[in-house]
């Protein structure tokens, strides 16, 4: 993996973590850096399911795998704030 490789990941978890952080109702209470991995993570395994379902890998936008991608994210968002809020209740 080159370094514009990662910085792509990155940028594009920071998309797709927003984006499933915007899908689930409600205030999450848990930092940005922590969306940004959760973004990075479902981008990773949402291009991979993608392309084990043949979709990955069109003319023009990926819209399924970006579905996939948000919606992993939107879960992973869930399964993290009802995990982080548990320890850090103020």
């Amino acid at each position: 993996m080159t370094v514009t490789g990662i910085i792509t990941a990155i940028v594009i978890g920071v998309i797709i973590g927003a984006l499933g952080r915007l899908v689930v109702p409600g205030k999450q209470n848990i930092p940005i850096w922590l969306t940004i991995v959760i973004g990075i993570v479902a981008a990773l395994i949402g291009t991979a399911i993608a392309g084990a379902l043949g979709v990955a890998a069109t003319s023009g936008i990926d819209w399924i795998e970006l579905l996939i991608q948000v919606g992993l994210a939107a879960v992973g968002v869930i399964l993290t704030v009802s995990l982080y809020g548990r320890r850090h209740v103020r």
